[in-house]
C-alpha cells in the first residue's frame, strides 16, 4: 500500500534541492547514458536556459570530449559497477558565444550496490579559447622556390637539385613553413600559399609573386 513521504523526508528533500540549487559549480545529476535528470542554475548558466529546459538533454552533446576514448571507458567502468570519479576534457560554445574548454568529472551514485548508478556530473572551467592567429603571410625566396617546385610535382630531390640545397635543407625549410602556417602537408602548404598570395594563382609553371 502506498503511503504518503512523512514531513521529515520532504523537509529534508526541499532542503537538500536548496543546497543543490545554491552550489556556485556547474552540477547535474545525469542517468547513465548521460541523459540530464537534474541541473542547477549553475549549469544551466553556461546555455542560458532554465535548470528544467537541460532535462533529457544528454551532457555528452552539450560538452564535447576532446577524447572519445575516455567516455567508452567510463560507460565501461559504470557497467562493472565501479565506484569511482572519472575526469573527462571537454570544449563548447556558451550561451554567450565564448569557446571554452574544461573538464566534466562524472562520479557514479546509487543508492544501492544492484542499482545501476546515475551519475553526479560537475563541470571546472578552465579558460576560455582564442580564436587561432592567422598564418603569417610571409615566406624567404628560397622558401617561395620550393613552393613553387612543389606545385609542379616536383620531389625533395628535384627541389634540392633546382634551388642548390641538400635534401635536408629542403626539408628544414618545408619544416619551418608547416609550423609557421600550420599546414599538415605538403599539398596543404602549396594551397596555403596560393591563399596567402606567395604564389601567383592561375599562372604555369607556378609564379612566385
Amino acid at each position: 500500500m502506498d503511503t504518503e513521504p512523512s514531513v521529515d523526508s520532504v523537509l529534508w528533500r526541499n532542503r537538500a534541492m536548496t543546497l543543490f540549487d545554491r552550489i556556485p559549480t556547474p552540477v547535474a545529476v545525469c542517468a547513465a547514458d548521460g541523459a540530464i535528470i537534474l541541473a542547477n542554475p549553475a549549469m544551466a548558466t553556461e546555455w542560458g536556459a532554465t535548470p528544467g529546459a537541460l532535462r533529457d538533454r544528454n551532457v555528452l552533446e552539450l560538452f564535447r570530449p576532446e577524447e572519445k576514448t575516455q567516455v567508452v571507458r567510463i560507460v565501461e567502468a559504470v557497467r562493472l559497477g565501479r565506484r569511482s570519479r572519472y575526469p573527462v576534457a571537454v570544449r563548447w560554445e556558451a550561451a554567450d558565444g565564448v569557446r571554452r574548454h574544461g573538464e566534466l568529472t562524472a562520479e557514479p551514485v546509487s543508492d544501492t550496490a544492484d542499482e545501476v548508478p546515475g551519475l553526479l556530473v560537475l563541470l571546472r572551467v578552465l579558460g576560455e579559447d582564442t580564436a587561432p592567429a592567422a598564418p603569417e603571410a610571409t615566406a624567404t625566396p628560397s622558401e617561395a622556390r620550393i613552393l613553387a617546385l612543389l606545385a609542379t610535382g616536383a620531389t625533395t630531390a628535384r627541389a634540392a637539385r633546382e634551388t642548390g640545397l641538400t635534401r635536408d635543407g629542403v626539408t628544414y625549410h618545408l619544416r619551418r613553413l608547416t609550423e609557421r602556417w600550420g599546414a599538415s602537408n605538403r599539398t596543404e602548404l602549396v594551397a596555403r600559399a596560393y591563399a596567402l598570395g606567395v604564389l601567383v594563382p592561375g599562372k604555369w609553371p607556378p609564379t612566385v609573386a
